[in-house]
């Protein structure tokens, strides 16, 4: 299942002989067998770790669910394909970004480039069905992604993780505070931004650390896609 993302395999592949591996893919396969539309499609499940190698991540930025709309997800949380409407969310996080680094707000959603970059853009579950949000959820994704942060906390240095909401920081309550720097504030979603996610100044946080503890920092202008 991971035959695309070798860095991540000497501690992920065991994942897939876990009990709650099994049940998982077989819940997928009942969903699959009932006709059931599942998004993303299942060559880009674990497309973050595709795109963003192990040994060059320098930031997380956890997701919760993919988006559940047809042409939507592809695999990193909160990005969607060339020529779908930019989602609330990510447009806020283009505002905070416009504030923050100065950057013009991109004209598209596909944060490829980031990824590309060693932003390891994380949903904490990977599936879910056409037009039904969170329908995945509780089903071993889960457990599978605390893993893939589990194993960034031990076997990286100096990351930046932004966690963005409850859920998110939940996820990451096990980060080690010695090793990597731990970014936290509200959902960027249209309910809850104002309430913090504007100004949180993530962006330039991130670079800045990174630069200090001698990593590049992310360029976070998206290019524009002809």
């Amino acid at each position: 299942m991971l035959e695309n993302a070798p860095s991540w395999q000497p501690w992920l592949a065991p994942e897939f002989d876990a009990p709650y591996m099994q049940k998982l893919q077989a819940f997928l396969q009942r969903e699959r067998l009932a006709g059931k539309t599942i998004y993303p499609a299942s060559e880009s499940w674990f497309y973050a770790l595709e795109v963003t190698p192990l040994d060059q991540v320098k930031v997380v930025i956890i997701g919760q669910d993919p988006y559940h709309q047809p042409d939507q997800a592809h695999g990193l949380s909160f990005s969607v394909r060339p020529g779908i409407k930019t989602p609330p969310s990510l447009v806020n996080i283009y505002k905070e970004l416009e504030t923050d680094l100065g950057i013009p707000r991109a004209t598209h959603g596909y944060l490829e480039s980031w990824a590309q970059q060693g932003v390891l853009l994380l949903n904490a579950v990977l599936t879910v069905e056409d037009s039904k949000a969170a329908s995945h959820q509780k089903q071993g994704w889960e457990a599978f992604t605390d893993q893939v942060i589990a194993t960034v906390n031990e076997q990286c240095e100096n990351v930046v993780f932004m966690l963005w909401g409850s859920y998110a920081q939940k996820k990451g309550a096990k980060i080690d505070l010695h090793r990597h720097l731990v970014l936290e504030s509200v959902h960027p979603s249209p309910l809850a931004a104002y309430r913090g996610f504007f100004g949180c100044k993530h962006f330039s946080q991130a670079n800045g650390y990174l630069s200090a503890k001698g990593r590049s920092p992310i360029d976070w202008q998206l290019p524009e896609i002809i």
